[in-house]
């Protein structure tokens, strides 16, 4: 059976627990068997003036992710010519993993742009695609596509009161803070 790969491009400037949290419910609550947050040179539909600098963007989702186990960083654009187009980074991969299956991960903002993308119609004949829903963008095109996977990936609207009744409750908080803020809280026995 082939290993299916999950890819999460994004510019990664920088990672955040939103982004964190959506890899993790991937790679644990899909039919994924691991994530690969690609981080992207410049996205073809952004500024790139706002962006610093890659390498430096790369070694944050590198430490973001150092202890998760089915999550990997990958700087696969980095080798290819920019702008990346997610079509050419598809090919590039499937020709290097040809015993993967990939399958893109995006949000709901990003659906709705999709047919603004460099050969979206090959993504959609020849690529899955798991969309996590963001706030204020409704699936309506794409919902009863083939290809497009609705997924129940918690909304991304992370809160401090929300931080705190998780730890009075005992809950992990992993991802939702750096270690190092968990590890202070946990000492000074915050929130309990």
């Amino acid at each position: 059976m082939k290993l299916k790969i999950g890819l999460f491009f994004g510019s990664y400037n920088p990672i955040h627990t939103g982004h964190l949290i959506i890899a993790n419910f991937m790679a644990n609550h899909t039919a994924l068997d691991k994530v690969w947050l690609v981080v992207s040179p410049h996205n073809p539909l952004k500024e790139k003036r706002d962006l610093i600098q890659v390498y430096d963007r790369l070694e944050m989702v590198k430490l973001a992710i150092e202890d998760a186990e089915n999550i990997a960083a990958s700087d696969v654009e980095f080798k290819l010519p920019q702008p990346s187009y997610t079509i050419d980074t598809l090919t590039f991969l499937h020709e290097q993993y040809p015993e993967a299956e990939f399958v893109l991960i995006m949000g709901s903002d990003n659906l709705k742009s999709l047919k603004k993308w460099k050969n979206y119609e090959l993504i959609l004949r020849d690529y899955h695609i798991y969309v996590y829903p963001r706030p204020g963008f409704i699936v309506d095109e794409f919902q009863n596509h083939p290809s497009i996977t609705l997924t129940k990936t918690p909304l991304m609207e992370l809160s401090s009161t929300f931080i705190r009744k998780a730890i009075a409750d005992g809950k992990d908080v992993k991802f939702f803070l750096p270690d190092k803020v968990i590890e202070f809280i946990e000492n000074k026995s915050l929130y309990k």
